[in-house]
């Protein structure tokens, strides 16, 4: 007869596992939280459907097929972004960040929980936003391995920058900016307005704009089929670079 042994054993779980169950926690809280559904989910899809099926925007060849990259490259930033910088700037003054650095979780660990948990959410995003997309008459073009890789760049850029914001500035504040950038970046970055339609004086600027990059990346290859998004991926790395490793020596977790 086997003997079935309830005695403790004390010591932290692997690493993997307290990643994956802190991510599930962190995905789940995304997608119930309604204001973060409004703004990974809601906003987009009303921009797609909006944008894509009245004449509001003034484009050469398929309206579904200009709209969509843009909208796809905003859900990368909603939720990279805004979203996360809003929720970690929150987590950070109720003292969220500081009880989970006296788990056995790392702060590394929580890191890479959160990058999964954000990707995970990009995923439902990408499923959904896409759905309706070719039930509306989208055909997309290119390879897929290239949206994959600004979509991880795209994230990693984005993340970086929230991260700092987070991290830096007090909740109200963080609030307050996250939004008004998301905002200042959906109006400038040619997500539903072509950049042609801006002053030239300006056009060079808002070419280096992170969501410029990835939004001219995912329409070069979504609309037009391109090969490799050179000049996109390197302004994203740029980004990337500069945003993550500002975060790391400013971000303060208390």
């Amino acid at each position: 007869m086997t003997t079935l042994d309830f005695s403790p054993r004390p010591g932290a779980a692997p690493l993997p596992r307290m990643v994956l169950a802190q991510a599930g926690a962190e995905a789940r809280a995304m997608l119930r939280n309604g204001e973060q559904l409004l703004l990974t989910m809601i906003i987009p899809i009303l921009l797609l459907v909006g944008f894509s099926q009245a004449a509001l925007i003034d484009v050469s060849g398929s309206r579904i097929g200009f709209v969509t990259p843009g909208i796809l490259a905003l859900a990368v930033m909603s939720t990279a972004f805004t979203g996360q910088a809003i929720a970690t700037g929150f987590e950070r003054r109720y003292g969220v960040l500081k009880r989970l650095g006296a788990t056995p979780l790392s702060r590394t660990g929580l890191l890479l929980a959160k990058t999964c948990a954000v990707i995970a959410v990009e995923i439902v995003q990408v499923v959904v936003i896409g759905a309706v997309a070719l039930a509306l008459g989208w055909s997309p073009q290119g390879d897929p391995l290239w949206v994959v890789l600004l979509v991880l760049l795209g994230t990693a850029a984005f993340s970086g920058l929230g991260l700092l914001m987070a991290g830096t500035l007090r909740a109200e504040a963080t609030l307050a900016g996250a939004n008004l950038v998301y905002l200042l970046l959906l109006g400038l970055g040619g997500v539903v307005f072509p950049l042609t339609k801006f002053p030239d004086s300006v056009r060079p600027v808002l070419e280096l704009l992170p969501i410029t990059a990835l939004t001219d990346g995912m329409r070069s290859v979504l609309e037009n089929g391109a090969g490799f998004p050179t000049g996109p991926v390197i302004v994203l790395a740029c980004w990337t670079v500069a945003g993550l490793g500002l975060a790391a020596r400013t971000f303060r977790w208390e």
